[in-house]
């Protein structure tokens, strides 16, 4: 059974109309406008602040319909759902006293075994529903934990997994205190002695010490790596989005990698790199990365550090939205909400909208119009467009202009430029060639210095 809660302060709401009347009052007294116009704009302050009361509860309904989704996604049958929204949370059990006997109604006669929060539950609400529905409680955080634990393949992701389940956990433990406790021997110890809560606090703690280490191993052998890498200067690009963009489907469209990709929220938690030819002959190294969701929990942000130093050391990032989604400006807006935490936010970005095959053709010509990289990852529809916005927005090693005349006995200069640069034309005199390229400021310069050391 999905409880879904939508808590909205009391301060921030306003009677509808309140602040165009006071305006529209002291602009009539002063004699600005007409009376004519004074109604007229009451009327659309009203209309604007009803606007915005609705926009407030769709949030809440299609958050509730993406939380289904997301409990769907961890193999779970819904059986009944219900919204509550509360101008503030109650401390001892998140909904009202009487909207938990509602649940507890609901939850026994639909026969649920599991009732599981839209929010995130302290740990004296969890406590306090589970001692009044009869059945077990889980929050938000704890769900998208679970789905975490199940998607994890590689030994890295189930580090990050179990170390944001113990962050989760370490302060919401109980124990039966006295009753559970162990007496020390020798004089001074015929207390109650330690108790059990405090023996399981101590194990999680250094079982936290002992992933933190091993994180951290995890995080020398990658900067290793890509200090290998970055011997070689092969600028990374690196996918980001919410989750169920189609991220892992345009990542296997670009690299033919064969990633698993799935309708199914977060399918994919360990990170890919592959390499990608771009239409300038430059090759880029493309990331694909854990998607985001609304409420990310802060614990997987802070665990997923390592997955997601790839976005912070990318030089361009790759927004994938969904194009056929009706929440698309607010997935936005929570993935931003993410990068900020990252400090990645000042990045250069592409805004890539996929599934445009769902789209109708006058939806589909209104993004052409405005410029907007468009692409179907299904149908590999706009894939050359994106590889040419990639193109031009990476900065660090610039495509450049250049006329090169080269002898047709430096077999090796002219297999460099075939193979890194675009060749516009080519003309042969004598034992020369004569040829227009354009081709990444680096590789110019080298077949320059090479041509001018001979």
């Amino acid at each position: 059974m999905l409880v879904g809660v939508d808590i909205s302060t009391r301060t921030a709401v306003r009677r509808p109309g309140a602040e165009g009347a006071r305006a529209a009052s002291l602009a009539a007294a002063t004699g600005d406008i007409a009376e004519s116009d004074t109604r007229n704009l009451i009327t659309s302050n009203n209309s604007g602040s009803l606007a915005e009361q609705a926009s407030t509860e769709l949030s809440a309904d299609a958050s509730l319909v993406e939380f289904r989704e997301l409990v769907e996604s961890a193999g779970a049958l819904v059986v009944a759902q219900t919204l509550q929204r509360r101008g503030k949370a109650e401390a001892a059990t998140l909904v009202g006293s009487g909207k938990v006997d509602e649940i507890a109604g609901m939850a026994a006669s639909s026969n649920a075994d599991l009732v599981i929060f839209d929010h995130d539950l302290t740990p004296t609400q969890l406590r306090n529903l589970e001692g009044r529905l009869p059945c077990a409680v889980l929050d938000r955080t704890q769900l998208i934990l679970d789905i975490f634990a199940r998607h994890a393949r590689t030994r890295e992701g189930h580090l990050q997994v179990e170390l944001a389940q113990l962050e989760y956990m370490l302060p919401r433990l109980t124990g039966r205190g006295k009753a559970m406790s162990q007496l020390g021997g020798g004089i001074g110890t015929r207390g109650p002695g330690e108790t059990q809560l405090e023996t399981d606090r101590r194990r999680i703690q250094r079982r936290l010490v002992h992933l933190r280490g091993e994180l951290d191993s995890v995080k020398r052998i990658r900067r290793q790596q890509r200090q290998r890498r970055e011997a070689v200067p092969v600028p990374t690009v690196a996918m980001v989005g919410y989750t169920n963009a189609g991220k892992s489907t345009l990542f296997n469209r670009l690299t033919g990698a064969g990633v698993l990709a799935s309708s199914r929220m977060f399918a994919t938690l360990d990170p890919k790199l592959r390499a990608l030819e771009l239409p300038s002959r430059r090759r880029i190294l493309l990331s694909d990365t854990v998607g985001f969701i609304r409420n990310l929990p802060h614990t997987l942000v802070t665990s997923f550090r390592a997955t997601l130093e790839e976005v912070e050391r990318a030089e361009v990032l790759l927004h994938v939205r969904d194009a056929s989604s009706a929440y698309g400006d607010e997935q936005k807006a929570q993935v931003e909400k993410v990068l900020s935490e990252l400090e990645v936010l000042n990045k250069p970005r592409i805004e890539v909208l996929n599934k445009v095959d769902l789209l109708t053709v006058e939806e589909r010509a209104g993004l052409e119009a405005r410029g907007i990289v468009a692409v179907s990852a299904q149908t590999g529809e706009g894939m050359d467009r994106l590889l040419r916005a990639i193109d031009e927005a990476l900065v660090a090693d610039p495509l450049v202009d250049a006329e090169f005349v080269v002898p047709q006995s430096e077999g090796s200069l002219l297999a460099a430029i075939e193979a890194g640069m675009v060749i516009h034309s080519r003309a042969f005199e004598d034992d020369s060639v004569h040829l227009a390229v354009r081709g990444p400021a680096s590789l110019v310069g080298r077949i320059r210095q090479n041509l001018e050391s001979r």
